[in-house]
Order: C-alpha cells, then structure tokens, then sequence
C-alpha cells in the first residue's frame, strides 16, 4: 500500500509539505496552514518538485543556504488508497489511514493554475468540523 507524509517544515515561514506516493516517488505540495479535518476548510496546497520515497521518512535540519533550509519533522504519516486520479490530470481523490488525518480527501487543481491547488477533506465519518491545525514544534 502506498504512504502519505505530512512534514511539518520550519524554513522561512511554517508551512506543511503534503506528500502522496504516486509512480514511485513523492507527489508533493507545500501547504501554508496545514490540512483540516474539516470539510469547510479549503487549503491553499502548492505543487511542488516531486520529492525520492526515501524522503518519506525524513526528519533533521536542512541546512542554510540550500533549498528548503530549515528544521523538518513528520507531523503525520500512514498509508493511504488511490481513489482516483493523479497529478497530471488536476484531481486527485484517496482515503488516509493517518495518526491524525484519515479518511477521505481530494486534491484538485485551480482552473488556469499549473502550481495552485486545494486540499479538501470530504464529508465522512471521520469529518471533524472543530479540527483545529496545531503544529508539533514552535519556531
């Protein structure tokens, strides 16, 4: 079964990196908030270089001066089913089986937009409308 991560990344800003395997590597998208559990919450995700599978397990500090400098931890991690979808086509539809995030989501580009998508959470038993993004470490 293929993995999903969620680095919880402390370069210049915050921010969540989003990552599916998908063909042998990570699928990635740079999401300033973080996922929801909450099918309300739209998030801004970037798409991003796709990243090697072995990235799926990292954790340190990149050092300064190279791309993505900053401190990285895995905020959220477990397999996950390919609904439907891939990157190429702009939607993407799969189930987490996550610590913290589960169920169903959907990825979908923005119309007239190559980098800009959303993360979605779908409506399900595992839907929580008072989710609450809480990021593991302070800066």
């Amino acid at each position: 079964m293929p993995v999903f991560v969620v680095h919880e990344h402390h370069a210049g800003q915050l921010h969540f990196d989003f990552r599916l395997e998908i063909d042998g590597v990570l699928a990635s998208w740079a999401v300033p908030k973080g996922p929801s559990m909450n099918p309300a919450e739209k998030r801004l995700a970037i798409h991003v270089d796709d990243h090697e599978l072995s990235y799926a397990s990292f954790e340190g500090v990149i050092p300064k001066n190279q791309y993505g400098a900053g401190a990285v931890c895995i905020w959220d991690t477990g397999p996950f089913d390919l609904v439907s979808g891939n990157p190429i086509e702009g939607r993407i539809e799969f189930v987490l089986h996550g610590k913290k995030l589960n169920g169903a989501f959907v990825l979908v580009c923005m119309k007239g937009k190559r980098k800009e998508w959303l993360l979605i959470k779908m409506k399900d038993g595992h839907a929580d409308s008072s989710f609450v993004m809480r990021p593991l470490h302070a800066k």
